[in-house]
């Protein structure tokens, strides 16, 4: 799918090729180089001295590895290309040429310089892989060819997805793009493929091809022309049509081809080569590798929570022939319990799992899925907050009518979010009655021991604080107090204006009002007035 651009070089997709991006427009940035040369004698790009280089790379990528160790059974000699030469026919381009023209396509299929050395690569350099890909293309190809024949599309786009994934359903490539037609997340959302922690649906063989199919036909609604709609299916839209405008209007693949970023010079020909090799693959002594999973399958529409484990222990299926038949699933769980979800199976099990699907998805449940944790609750809180560490006494104070928690924390020069945490509280309400738990240092537990029996003017005036004298005016626009109607509150490292209301149980507002302030700005040392 069209997305920021990779090297892997269809390592597996057979074939050279990198990737642009999803977004659609005209700023794909190109950073691959497939092609060194712009001129040969077919007047078309000779593929660069590096190409070999960087296909055997590329043999070690996540879709060889697939190959070899899920999709196809043999040893690993199956995957050695002979060394014996003479085994490996080649032919004159005329019989190439030949060969294409004689291929019942709708896409017309051009022979050139460049898909010559694309074939040369397919039938002599990377036989282990195409071989491969033979093997899993009995299973994908008549599920394309079903997809795109229903919605009146050339079937051979079918080939596409050789370059673009080597048919590898859970191949990702290193900027996220994913599956078989290698969607990127926003894409594979755009044209209604679910993503989440259990299913990626860009991974399911037939979701995706639908996908796919549905992009490629709004391309060529614009293009109306299959080869250009290959074209942007690599690079995007965007570049194409800078190509063609560069071009002077002309919108034929290989009169605009100069225009196209250089990868995909090389992906039409990627393309034309793989269909060539994907028919012609006996005339060039290749054979399909048997892949593990079995070809005939028919699909189930399951509506219960299932592992695949649980599946393999009443069914005897292997897990990895499950994954293989059912990629999208991540982890191996079929969440049908949200919505019913379709599972794969050889058509020979389906009957049979639609009679034990009940047993299936009890068995051994409590292991899979934990239902216990689906129930947990919080206990009720036994947690009894300690004192402080070092030499402190517990004390304990009764709340009086008009005490508020900012009084009591300067009475015993503690913090209230220490009073809050001391007593459980999550809010600075309080009432009347109340025992709250305060500790102090022992060394001065004699002084703050009385607190609890003097009055409040007496515990005001034991921390400096006046409850009688008259009020300055600080501003002309403060709001007028009566004596007796308010504390004078000095301002301390790290309070702010909302702390302090909701210390005393006002507004920000207020405070601002009582004191003539226009804005929350407060100062160290700055007294405020405090409504009682």
């Amino acid at each position: 799918m069209i997305k920021p651009i990779i090297t892997i070089l269809c390592a597996t997709a057979l074939a050279v090729h990198a990737n642009a991006t999803t977004q659609i427009n005209d700023s794909t940035p190109i950073t691959d180089t497939l092609f060194a040369a712009d001129t040969t004698d077919f007047g078309w790009p000779e593929p660069s001295d590096t190409l070999d280089i960087e296909v055997s790379e590329a043999v070690d990528s996540l879709s060889q590895m697939w190959f070899d160790g899920q999709a196809s059974i043999g040893n690993d000699t199956s995957f050695i290309a002979t060394a014996d030469t003479a085994l490996i026919p080649d032919f004159p381009d005329s019989v190439y040429r030949k060969r294409l023209e004689m291929l019942p396509l709708e896409i017309e299929l051009s022979y050139n310089k460049v898909v010559s050395n694309l074939i040369n690569l397919y039938s002599h350099k990377r036989r282990d892989l195409v071989e491969n890909m033979l093997g899993v293309a009995d299973y994908y190809f008549p599920i394309f060819e079903d997809i795109f024949d229903s919605k009146g599309m050339p079937t051979e786009l079918k080939y596409l997805a050789v370059i673009e994934s080597a048919l590898n359903p859970v191949a990702v490539s290193r900027v996220g793009a994913t599956g078989l037609w290698q969607f990127m997340h926003s894409t594979g959302r755009m044209y209604k493929l679910e993503v989440n922690s259990l299913v990626d649906e860009r991974r399911d063989p037939i979701k995706s091809t639908y996908a796919a199919a549905n992009f490629m036909s709004d391309m060529y609604r614009t293009y109306h022309d299959w080869i250009l709609v290959i074209a942007a299916y690599n690079c995007g839209p965007g570049n194409v049509n800078k190509a063609i405008k560069r071009s002077g209007g002309k919108r034929n693949y290989w009169d605009i081809y100069y225009h196209l970023p250089r990868e995909t010079r090389g992906y039409v020909p990627a393309y034309i080569a793989a269909a060539y090799i994907m028919n012609y693959y006996a005339e060039h002594n290749l054979k399909p590798t048997a892949p593990k999973m079995p070809v005939k399958c028919d699909t189930v529409m399951v509506s219960k929570k299932i592992h695949f484990e649980q599946i393999n222990h009443f069914m005897g299926i292997p897990v990895d022939v499950l994954r293989n038949l059912n990629p999208q699933y991540r982890h191996d769980i079929i969440p049908g319990h949200i919505k019913p979800y379709a599972l794969r199976l050889p058509t020979d099990q389906v009957l049979r799992f639609i009679e034990l699907e009940d047993s299936i998805s009890r068995y051994n449940d409590a292991y899979y899925f934990r239902p216990e944790v689906m129930n947990k609750k919080p206990e009720h809180n036994t947690y009894i907050p300690g004192p402080p560490k070092g030499d402190y006494k517990k004390l304990t104070y009764t709340v009086k009518s008009g005490d508020n928690l900012g009084f009591i924390s300067s009475w015993y020069n503690v913090r209230v979010s220490d009073i809050k945490y001391w007593n459980g509280m999550s809010r600075n309400t309080i009432r009347g009655g109340q025992k709250l738990i305060i500790y102090v240092p022992k060394s001065k537990a004699a002084k703050y021991e009385k607190i609890n029996t003097m009055t409040f003017d007496e515990k005001q005036a034991s921390v400096g604080k006046a409850t009688t004298a008259k009020p300055t005016t600080t501003a002309t626009s403060a709001e007028p107090l009566a004596d007796g109607e308010y504390e004078i509150y000095t301002v301390r490292r790290g309070d702010s204006l909302w702390e302090i209301a909701r210390t005393f149980n006002v507004t920000e507002d207020d405070i601002k009002r009582w004191n003539g302030l226009s804005s929350s700005r407060i100062d160290i040392g700055q007294k405020l007035k405090i409504k009682r």
